[in-house]
């Protein structure tokens, strides 16, 4: 499901909502420790989990931008600056599984921010893959094809805000 885009004073919001039928903490696992992370997102390695603590983002150049941790309740919530912007997990049992909602606060509409979008849309479907232990085909592909759709949602939501 496509991601639900927001705007307020300080920016926009783009909301993912997934249920998850894995438990709570398998899935906070995937989104904190490394030898999880790195299966789907493999850029990004947790220096310091802790409020205040940093996240890493390995930039394939030898460089590395740190993102510091801004909210931290195990199992529940983790919220990191991301560049100028900021993202949030939270999680929440529900039924058999959880509930995961992920917010990417930004500040603006560049022209980034539909590859933005579109990699956290296949990083989700990759965590959840991953979880129902099988193997995720096609990244690129069905990156590309959310590429595409991410621009026209976020190219028809601003044609809709501007009326």
């Amino acid at each position: 499901m496509a991601a639900c885009l927001t705007k307020d004073k300080t920016g926009f919001t783009a909301r993912f909502e997934r249920y998850i039928n894995h438990p709570i903490e398998k899935v906070w696992s995937m989104l904190t420790e490394n030898a999880q992370l790195k299966k789907w997102f493999p850029e990004l390695s947790i220096e310091d989990l802790r409020k205040d603590g940093v996240i890493k983002f390995d930039m394939q150049d030898g460089t590395f931008e740190e993102m510091k941790i801004l909210d931290l309740e195990a199992p529940f919530i983790l919220e990191y600056t991301w560049g100028e912007d900021k993202v949030r997990f939270e999680l929440e049992q529900h039924l058999e599984g959880c509930k995961l909602v992920m917010n990417e606060k930004l500040n603006g509409i560049t022209s980034h921010t539909p590859r933005d979008l579109a990699g956290w849309h296949v990083c989700l479907d990759v965590i959840e893959t991953l979880l129902d232990g099988k193997e995720f085909s096609h990244p690129q592909e069905i990156w590309e094809k959310h590429f595409k759709e991410y621009n026209q949602i976020i190219e028809d939501y601003l044609k809709k805000t501007q009326i």
